[in-house]
């Protein structure tokens, strides 16, 4: 594993923000827009909520299920990321989840 400041577990960042960052949308406010139709629900220590506002924040080890153009995209939450950087530095903000 990676050696990783202990604090960065502490560390969020805004859906909207994060959304954008992992390249699931073009623009922020594209993902705002998804996250106001309450479009995304958020797993965190068991406990299931639909997101409705953009500035609802997440975490390392959240799950998020939302469905982009007919698909169902279940993921892991890894890393907040600092930028909205290449695809390849994007997919490493996530991983994916079997659903069943």
């Amino acid at each position: 594993m990676n050696a990783q400041p202990s604090s960065e577990g502490a560390e969020t960042c805004r859906i909207d923000v994060w959304l954008w960052r992992a390249r699931f949308f073009k623009t922020r406010s594209l993902a705002a827009a998804f996250v106001e139709g309450k479009r995304v629900r958020l797993t965190r220590t068991g406990q299931e909520t639909r997101l409705d506002k953009p500035s609802r924040t997440v975490r390392a080890g959240d799950q998020l299920v939302f469905a982009i153009g007919g698909r169902v995209t279940a993921v892991t939450v890894e890393a907040m990321g600092e930028r909205r950087g290449p695809p390849a530095e994007a997919r490493t903000l996530y991983s994916p989840l079997q659903i069943y």
